[in-house]
């Protein structure tokens, strides 16, 4: 008896024709300079491996299921209460569980463009329409085009990715009093900015905030993240979260960074002098470079002749990983594709970029 062939199951709608999130280039083998994905150049806390080392006896047991010590020394850090905290997996996580609280097929999102390319991947995951507010090539804020959006929950990166650009604390309160709905400032870079949002919270319910240990505390590979808001808000996002979450190695790693608080300040203000210094060496070459508030720059490279835009950019972008470095190329707007976004990597690989961009640009000339 012919048996009719089997199908392949089919996904809903949405997710069939969802584009999936495309992350930077993470290579393999020797020899390359990552530039790409905002890591942190420096190793963690010695206390970090210690203390991991030790919760490995603690591996029988399921994880504590709210990062009880890890929430109640974050709020402390912040001068929070526990009941402001919720910790994630990374703060892709707290984003996720954002979107699954505050939005539907009915219900949209905002952002402003250019912003973090993961937010339209996580409305496509929620079948919810997206309100994409464009941005100037300043990268100003608009109150009144995010308060008439229409959207339910807002996201805002600040500082901005992928240009840096950091905005004020009377830039989002202005945003905050005009807007009903929830605005999210994704503080991923915080650390490296002049200031940020969580004084804000005391006085805006309608503010939730998202960071990680992922970039200052350089912890990428452990993947914790966290929301600091109303504890309204902050009860939803529990509801819908993963039971254990973040697993019991993150949490003592995490908590291990956040007591060593002096060792991370010398990183970031290393980090911040590398920034500068490279800063001013694009600005020697003539290239415009937004003045960054985080831990990478984002340049438009030009050659000799002065020459710019998406062409030129790519072709930099495809010259460097030829030579195994490695930076970022947003291709998808009109405000990115003729910009390169490269990472502060330390003073030595910054000097390496710095030779094979004057490579480059003199065999441009030679053309």
């Amino acid at each position: 008896m012919n048996r009719p062939a089997q199908s392949s199951p089919s996904a809903l709608p949405h997710i069939e024709a969802l584009v999936p999130y495309s992350p930077g280039h993470q290579p393999e083998g020797d020899g390359w300079i990552k530039l790409n994905t905002n890591e942190n150049p420096y190793p963690p806390s010695p206390e970090v491996g210690k203390e991991i080392q030790t919760g490995l006896q603690r591996l029988p047991l399921y994880p504590n299921p709210t990062s009880a010590a890890l929430r109640d020394a974050l709020a402390e850090f912040h001068g929070l209460e526990s009941t402001q905290v919720l910790v994630g997996n990374g703060s892709d996580d707290i984003l996720n569980l954002l979107f699954r609280s505050f939005c539907s097929d009915r219900v949209p999102a905002g952002m402003l463009e250019p912003g973090y390319s993961l937010y339209p991947v996580l409305a496509g995951i929620q079948n919810t329409s997206l309100v994409r507010i464009a941005g100037n090539k300043e990268i100003d804020l608009d109150p009144d085009a995010i308060s008439a959006s229409g959207a339910a929950i807002f996201f805002l990166t600040s500082p901005n990715a992928p240009t840096g650009v950091g905005y004020s604390l009377d830039q989002i309160a202005a945003v905050l009093e005009d807007y009903n709905g929830l605005l999210v400032v994704d503080e991923a870079y915080a650390s490296f900015a002049e200031e940020d949002a969580v004084p804000l919270l005391e006085k805006f319910p309608n503010l939730a905030i998202t960071r990680t240990f992922s970039k200052s505390h350089a912890l990428a590979g452990l993947r914790v993240g966290y929301a600091l808001a109303a504890p309204k808000v902050i009860q939803m996002l529990d509801r819908v979260r993963d039971s254990y979450n973040v697993n019991s190695l993150c949490q003592a790693g995490a908590l291990a960074a956040l007591r060593d608080a002096g060792y991370y300040q010398n990183v970031v203000n290393r980090i911040k002098t590398t920034r500068q210094n490279f800063f001013h060496e694009l600005k020697v070459r003539d290239w415009f470079t937004y003045p960054s508030q985080a831990n990478y720059l984002f340049t438009e490279p030009s050659k000799p002749d002065g020459k710019t835009g998406p062409a030129v950019a790519e072709e930099l972008f495809q010259f460097l990983r030829d030579r195994k470095i490695l930076v970022r190329y947003f291709s998808g707007s009109s405000l990115t594709a003729g910009f390169l976004r490269i990472s502060v990597g330390t003073d030595e690989q910054m000097n390496l970029l710095l030779t094979a961009i004057d490579s480059w640009r003199r065999h441009a000339q030679q053309k």
